[in-house]
């Protein structure tokens, strides 16, 4: 039985940032995830997608994203149970829950905390007949290495910001990209959209709007798409490539979680986000996208909000009745289980002073 004070189920970017906030409050953590590694999405779908919405880094590959998240928590050294899936939760006499994975790991803690993301997912397929046969053999639903694409010939198919930040980016590494979507308006990033048209009239990306990859050609490998036209005049364009990446989001899916008496809405966990993200389960929190409230941002900026307020009541429910006064890092530093400590710059606290 591993015996830990926040059992976090997850181990993306929020249920990372989650151990360093429990961290500051002397609350240990042990993490449980499907993946093999740690970093969730970031790691496993897009280690070299841009992020630029972090505060403080313009940029940030979500692989580096992840990196720094595991350096910033090793004061606390957090224990993970990886490669393993969170299956049934019970609660005992004492209070307490046990987390069972499905390889029979029990974990046992006071305080669950649910960052599992979307859940288990998988990617949306087009409806192509034969699109099946091509997967590794040039279809690809999501990109894991953008070296693999180095001048190649790539059609990417979506409206969204994945397909529009993966056409940008790969502008750069492919010998040519194509964007095909089957509307004329984008439901991505304004920004985004605006870098894409640019990069179309520099003829650097072929963009197909109101059109839709229909058919998929080659014999060992991927050697070309058809794009048909909505326009009915235009009728459809033979397209040579050596890649299609169908970019149509992910099919997100709560799995066992949603065996655990939560109360969900639209496959999300609802929870009071005017406290604490607690969900109907006292002792049960949900931070991150998979969770659900009024307002809702799908960000991971979001879900780093959460997990610091999250952390501040999880700390009451351990510990009711007892005060822990919070102090700035800037201050007081940061303090780990090993006892190292990271001390604050003088003169950063010589000024606040």
């Amino acid at each position: 039985m591993i015996k830990t004070d926040l059992l976090i189920i997850g181990a993306g970017p929020t249920g990372l940032f989650t151990v360093f906030e429990a961290g500051l409050l002397k609350l240990k953590c042990h993490l449980i995830d499907a993946l093999a590694q740690p970093g969730g999405q970031c790691s496993e779908i897009y280690p070299k997608k841009p992020i630029y919405d972090i505060p403080a880094f313009p940029e940030i590959l979500a692989g580096q994203l992840v990196d720094n998240l595991m350096e910033q928590i090793k004061p606390f050294d957090p224990g993970f149970t990886l490669g393993e899936r969170a299956e049934t939760l019970d609660k005992l006499e004492d209070g307490t829950f046990v987390v069972t994975t499905n390889k029979g790991t029990k974990h046992n803690a006071p305080v669950v905390v649910i960052a599992g993301g979307l859940g288990s997912f998988e990617p949306r397929k087009p409806p192509i007949a034969n699109i099946t046969d091509f997967e590794d053999k040039g279809v690809a639903y999501m990109v894991k290495d953008p070296e693999i694409y180095r001048n190649k010939k790539v059609v990417i198919s979506g409206g969204g910001d994945s397909a529009l930040d993966w056409a940008i980016f790969l502008a750069d590494v492919a010998s040519e990209v194509s964007l095909v979507h089957r509307r004329n308006e984008f439901r991505g990033a304004l920004d985004s959209v605006e870098k894409a048209s640019e990069l179309a009239k520099l003829g650097k990306i072929k963009l197909f709007t109101e059109a839709e990859v229909k058919k998929l050609y080659g014999d060992e490998h991927l050697e070309a798409v058809v794009v048909k036209h909505n326009d009915t005049e235009k009728g459809e364009t033979y397209v040579e490539t050596d890649h299609f990446i169908p970019l149509f989001g992910l099919s997100p899916k709560l799995g066992p979680l949603g065996n655990w008496g939560l109360e969900i809405e639209r496959n999300a966990i609802k929870v009071n986000n005017a406290k604490d993200y607690q969900t109907n389960i006292p002792g049960v929190y949900a931070i991150g996208d998979v969770n659900t409230y009024e307002g809702k941002l799908k960000l991971i900026l979001s879900g780093f909000h959460e997990a610091a307020i999250m952390c501040q009541f999880a700390y009451q429910h351990i510990n009711p009745g007892k005060r822990f006064v919070m102090k700035y890092t800037t201050v007081g530093g940061v303090e780990g289980f090993d006892g190292s400590k990271k001390e604050a710059k003088k003169e950063v606290v010589q000024s606040i002073a």
